[in-house]
């Protein structure tokens, strides 16, 4: 079954180490659904200054775990330096929600976190 994170770039972060691993696993549940909940709010209130500050500030740990929405982040950091409406971004936003809330469950899963 395909995961929506790399379980190898983790594994290679952690240097194997399997405990670590699940420290790392379950730092990132603990950390990001906050971030990803204030971020999505900064958008829907037009907030560009937040949204960036919450999409650079998560974007290091999507990266760490190989997840695929580096493209949407980075989308989403660059409509805060432009006077478009949040409606550009709607679809980045969506993916990047969607993608995060299956690495949350699967990483629950994969860790018995």
């Amino acid at each position: 079954m395909s995961r929506q994170y790399s379980k190898e770039s983790l594994h290679e972060i952690a240097g194997g180490d399997q405990d670590f691993m699940g420290v790392v696993a379950q730092t990132f549940l603990e950390e990001i659904p906050p971030d990803l909940l204030a971020m999505e709010e900064a958008v829907e209130n037009d907030n560009k200054e937040l949204a960036y500050q919450f999409a650079h500030k998560m974007k290091p740990n999507l990266e760490m775990f190989g997840i695929d929405v580096l493209k949407d982040i980075t989308a989403i950091e660059a409509w805060t330096r432009t006077s478009k409406n949040k409606a550009a971004i709607t679809s980045n936003l969506e993916k990047v929600v969607s993608t995060v809330k299956a690495v949350l469950k699967e990483l629950k899963e994969d860790f018995n976190l």
